[in-house]
């Protein structure tokens, strides 16, 4: 930012905000700037995503941090005349968190950010992601020059070893280690690789990273494929992302432009390039194996490990892959130390993982927090708890191949040992919350659809083993579930995480898994009592009209599509049973709370 403006107005671009036209709010910005003379003092800056998602567009006025929210191209003359001329924030277009009493909010007073702490997002809504020099300035491919200019491949891979840095996407395994293993393969030639294919429904890190910091990642890249011995290095980035690519393929020719990236770095003698490939958007390609094969122009199928990509991978040779959150980490391990990040989190679990907080939660967005957090503290703290003042009673971790957390076990710490003990997994970093409106049943029916539609089917435990716990499960939401299903269903899941083929297949079960543990009185209420308690499987409820509430106005009739509602104006209105779809349309009109789901 330069020193002589007097305010900087941040204005996020992030694929949600731009979804929302928050570039004609830019436009709208400059010109009102402009016209009332300000051009000179005030200056206009588009920053990647600002993690406060769900209330977008988003501008934030520094040095004020002053936070406006759910902006539109009409409020800009209003912002710019009241704010920027006469020095009176816009009260109505501002965030006002509950739990203060400060007329003129600041950033730092609004619940979502006090706890959370940032590594890999900390250049988040501060710089624009399309100008190095951005960058640069806030201490950019510092990382980079270290380990290039003053550091050997051996004491690189020990500083990540010793910062206790775990892989971001999923797993866990240690991020020094799997450096350790590509390093000492044998092989003429060695990549490296930036999974970046997330496909959990409702994650968005990943995106969000290259969208906002890319060059953070390509820092990430240059320092890995130091250490490793690589020359080049892929960004497997999948089709679904526009903004992302553009953004990386910009950041890639600015790198390559100021010599950070391709022949003799910084005058080192290494030569390094990285190339960006686009994913079709197959869920099995974040498997490390099914992407090698997918970037190799195969079909995209796990391979039997060993051997592992460390010593064949990428055409048989030696290569690492990490995710984007992993890579992200490193510049700032290398910049600061190992000592620095590993005095962050748990004993097992160092430093800070990004979550997208999804689902029945009042703050929705991009969070990053410190391992060993309690869950509660993301789900009510920075999350504000549930909207209209419901109950929680799940969270899901670790998207469609994670387990569900019951509200009991708010209180664990959210780090790799303590999720998996539970059944769940930290996964790339999906975490869904749900309230007491919802079937468990049905989530877990939900989740191993999805999971059974991205099988690649190579193995049979996962192609015909979902396949057979979906039906299972379908039947039970039909009400058509036995007895016998749900000891069906464990013994099953069991099973296919002990012989399927690659991490998808291992991990599908889980949903079931978990919410049989958790949540088996609903099962059996289903299965047993023809009853879904949440009152949400179609086929184990119905609608009435309430004898003592309905008014007869009429608008559940009006509304209905089946045309099975009838009564007279000012008069009971009855459901036809036989003929409803119970599309849900009628309770949702009714002025009166007339309408009754049984």
């Amino acid at each position: 930012m330069a020193s002589q403006y007097r305010m900087n107005l941040m204005v996020c671009t992030g694929t949600g905000c731009v979804s929302n036209k928050s570039l004609n709010i830019i436009d709208a910005l400059n010109r009102e700037i402009e016209a009332n003379g300000l051009a000179e003092e005030v200056q206009v800056i588009p920053t990647g995503c600002n993690g406060f998602c769900a209330n977008g567009p988003i501008i934030v006025v520094h040095p004020e941090e002053i936070f406006y929210q759910l902006v539109s191209e009409e409020d800009i003359p209003l912002l710019v005349e009241e704010h920027l001329l006469k020095g009176r924030p816009v009260q109505k277009l501002m965030y006002t968190p509950p739990e203060t009493k400060n007329p003129v909010p600041t950033m730092s007073e609004i619940g979502f950010f006090k706890k959370q702490m940032l590594i890999v997002l900390s250049n988040r809504g501060i710089i624009d992601p399309e100008n190095i020099d951005e960058y640069i300035a806030r201490g950019g491919y510092k990382g980079a020059a270290k380990a290039l200019t003053e550091m050997t491949p051996e004491q690189i891979i020990e500083e990540i070893k010793a910062s206790g840095l775990r892989g971001r996407g999923g797993a866990g395994f240690p991020t020094g280690k799997k450096w350790e293993f590509c390093r000492n393969a044998k092989g003429d030639e060695k990549y490296i690789i930036c999974n970046c294919d997330e496909g959990d429904p409702g994650a968005f890190m990943d995106r969000s990273v290259m969208e906002s910091d890319p060059h953070e990642v390509l820092e990430g890249m240059v320092i890995g494929a130091r250490a490793i011995g690589a020359k080049h290095g892929f960004i497997y980035l999948r089709d679904e992302y526009p903004l992302a690519l553009e953004r990386v393929l910009k950041a890639i020719d600015q790198a390559t432009e100021y010599g950070l990236l391709g022949e003799d770095i910084l005058g080192t003698g290494f030569d390094f390039t990285i190339s960006v490939n686009r994913g079709a958007g197959a869920f099995v390609c974040g498997e490390e194996t099914s992407l090698i094969g997918s970037l190799e122009g195969m079909v995209p199928e796990p391979r039997t490990r060993p051997p592992y990509p460390a010593v064949s991978g990428y055409k048989g040779s030696p290569t690492n892959i990490n995710n984007v959150e992993t890579w992200g980490n490193v510049p700032h391990i290398i910049a600061r130390g190992a000592k620095w990040f590993s005095g962050i989190g748990t004993e097992t679990s160092k430093g800070t993982k990004v979550f997208s907080l999804v689902g029945k939660v009042n703050n929705t967005g991009l969070v990053e927090v410190p391992m060993g957090i309690k869950l509660r503290e993301i789900i009510y703290d920075i999350g504000g708890g549930i909207p209209d003042n419901k109950k929680l009673k799940a969270v899901q971790t670790g998207g469609p191949s994670g387990g569900c957390i019951p509200a009991s076990l708010l209180d664990i710490p959210v780090d790799y040992e303590s999720l998996k003990e539970i059944g769940s997994i930290m996964g790339s970093g999906g975490m869904i919350v749900m309230d007491e409106e919802t079937c468990m049943v049905e989530v877990a029916r939900y989740f191993l659809s999805f999971t059974l539609g991205e099988s690649c089917g190579k193995c049979s435990p996962c192609r015909e083993g979902t396949y057979h716990m979906h039906t299972i499960l379908e039947n039970i939401t039909k009400g058509k579930g036995r007895e016998e299903d749900i000891e069906l269903l464990e013994k099953m899941g069991t099973l296919i995480k002990q012989t399927a083929l690659c991490g998808l297949g291992n991990t599908a079960p889980n949903p079931v898994l978990t919410t049989i543990k958790h949540f088996r009185d609903e099962y059996e209420a289903h299965i047993r009592d023809k009853k879904c308690p949440a009152k949400v499987c179609k086929a184990l409820i119905t609608y009435t009209i309430s004898k003592e509430k309905c008014t007869g106005c009429t608008l559940c009739a009006k509304n209905c599509p089946s045309k099975v509602i009838t009564g007279e104006r000012k008069a009971v209105h009855v459901i036809d049973q036989s003929g409803c779809i119970k599309c849900g349309i009628c309770k949702s009109v009714c002025r009166f709370d007339a309408v009754e789901v049984e």
